[in-house]
């Protein structure tokens, strides 16, 4: 794994761990329906047929 995407991936869990560690049920919500609707984007873009 590259330096930068290891350290975007490191970025990432420590927002993930900072919003859990908040205890407000909004932010945790919140964070855990943009990482699903994120991934759904995601993975259908990668999905469409390459020309």
């Amino acid at each position: 794994m590259k330096l930068t995407s290891w350290l975007y991936k490191l970025a990432r869990l420590s927002r993930d761990a900072e919003v859990l560690s908040s205890g407000k049920p909004k932010k945790i919500a919140g964070r855990a329906k943009n990482k699903i609707i994120g991934r759904k984007i995601v993975s259908k873009i990668f999905k469409w047929p390459k020309f």
